[in-house]
């Protein structure tokens, strides 16, 4: 199989690190990706993105062998070749040859909003994942809501909180919140709407809590989304692999939070949660969510691999939201639920490549000249 991976696969550069409050978790998806393709006997490169921007290229073989991402706070002593500017890295990616598929292992703003998507594609180079517009998309916990509200797709309630109303006037949007929550339960979920692994993210128990979860989420974003607070909901993942139909659906799994809520220490601390690769739910319900997770994909233009997650209590589904660049983490669901039909870590590696070479084949590639502009 290695050979096979070698003979058929050009080089690949793996992106990982990047400007944002998710740079420790791409660090270890993006090794983890790399260690199995390269064991798998794919050419394969790093490409470490620091918090200031700066890309480095990481040593040929280099591994990480289960050192923590602080590690790769100092990328000389690790070998490391850079800093150079966003400009100057992607032009280099683009004049390697034979042409590289970039495999983007950024998490958050920047790596998974459609940002480094669109540079690439100005520059021609292949990469795994969403375009920009899927990427955009699916970074946008309330423009996605929108579209499967607008759809007809199960979402719990929400409100958005931009940084100038709550600067200018955080009285009024304090109202409207207890308007929101004029049930009698005033727990509602605050989170920043463009970014992940439950990074700013706080589940605000009483009124009182409301400011400051509401500051601590504008650390991270400029609007916050808040949402109704799902007692005892089970927190369900779907993983989908494909750029058009049919597509591969996998799952749903099943995490069980070591916290009040899968916040950033459940979602990444060994042994404080616990997951399943198949949920145990009616084949009903099964079903449904499959349908869902491939209704919730196709709807934000999603291509090559995503995550869908769903909060479920009792009868009831709900998508909670899109990952379209998902963790590769030991821990992570996203590459474990298609062990179902015989995928393993590396197999759905390789399978994401191949879907990124289909894509890049197949995108419109015409140069016009002065004659082709209707003048």
């Amino acid at each position: 199989m290695s050979t096979t991976a070698r003979e058929t696969h050009p080089p690949v550069v793996v992106i990982l690190g990047g400007p944002s409050a998710e740079h420790d978790v791409s660090i270890v998806s993006g090794t983890a990706i790399a260690e199995a393709l390269a064991d798998l006997g794919v050419p394969v490169r790093q490409v470490l993105i620091d918090l200031d921007g700066g890309w480095w290229w990481l040593p040929a073989g280099h591994r990480r062998d289960g050192r923590p991402a602080s590690t790769y706070d100092d990328v000389t002593a690790l070998g490391g070749v850079g800093p150079l500017p966003v400009g100057a890295a992607i032009d280099r990616l683009a004049s390697e040859r034979p042409g590289p598929i970039a495999f983007i292992a950024l998490h958050g703003p920047f790596g998974e909003d459609g940002t480094v998507q669109g540079l690439l594609d100005a520059a021609g180079v292949a990469y795994t994942g969403s375009g920009v517009i899927g990427s955009a998309i699916g970074m946008d916990k309330i423009v996605q809501k929108r579209i499967w509200r607008g759809l007809g797709l199960p979402v719990v309630d929400w409100r958005e909180v931009r940084v100038g109303e709550w600067g200018s006037g955080p009285d009024r949007v304090t109202s409207e919140l207890e308007a929101f929550t004029a049930d009698g339960d005033a727990r509602i979920m605050i989170k920043p709407a463009r970014l992940g692994s439950s990074v700013g993210m706080t589940l605000a128990h009483a009124r009182s809590e409301w400011p400051a979860a509401i500051d601590t989420a504008f650390r991270h974003d400029t609007v916050a989304i808040v949402e109704r607070y799902l007692d005892h909901a089970r927190d369900l993942e779907i993983s989908v692999i494909g750029n058009d139909m049919p597509l591969g659906i996998y799952g749903p799994g099943e995490i069980v939070a070591g916290h009040e809520f899968y916040d950033y220490a459940a979602k990444y601390t060994p042994g404080l949660s616990t997951s399943t690769t198949r949920a145990e739910i009616p084949e009903v319900m099964r079903a449904t969510m499959r349908k869902l997770a491939r209704d919730a994909y196709r709807s934000i233009g999603a291509e090559g691999f995503a995550r869908v997650d769903f909060l479920v209590r009792d009868d009831a589904i709900y998508l909670s939201e899109i990952n379209t660049i998902p963790g590769f983490t030991p821990i992570s669901l996203f590459p474990t639920l298609p062990a179902e039909e015989g995928l393993d870590f590396g197999a759905v590696c390789l399978r994401i490549l191949d879907l990124a070479r289909e894509r890049h084949a197949a995108r419109h590639t015409d140069h016009l000249r002065p004659g082709d502009l209707p003048r």
